[in-house]
């Protein structure tokens, strides 16, 4: 099963260094358009683990690093590379819009390999 970090005070730095790309989940407990979302995300870990880190940040708990982002609604979805916002999605979308945004950010390095799980 593919790892999926849950971000807590101090991680932050997990995302800014990391060496692959980093598709980040702001979500709370008490969104259920967050909580649709969450299979969806967990099922783009699974397919793409190999290219991409996942994490989820719960926004009641790190209301700071959703502040420094602008995250205004959720769930807010934000890939990172090298540290910097590459795209954001807010609201609900279906995992094929997802895989096809990730599939656009796969490290040139690895698109040989890009997945074309469904």
């Amino acid at each position: 099963m593919a790892e999926i970090l849950h971000l807590k005070d101090g991680d932050w730095k997990q995302v800014e260094t990391s060496a692959k790309p980093v598709l980040v989940d702001f979500w709370a407990e008490w969104c259920g358009p967050c909580r649709m979302l969450a299979p969806t995300f967990e099922k783009l870990a699974r397919s793409f683990e190999n290219d991409f880190t996942f994490a989820k940040v719960n926004v009641d708990e790190l209301p700071e690093v959703a502040g420094r982002y602008a995250v205004r609604s959720i769930p807010t979805l934000m890939l990172f590379r090298d540290g910097q916002v590459a795209e954001t999605v807010v609201g609900l979308s279906s995992y094929d819009q997802l895989a096809e945004m990730l599939r656009r950010h796969v490290p040139e390095s690895l698109r040989s390999g890009v997945s074309t799980a469904r």
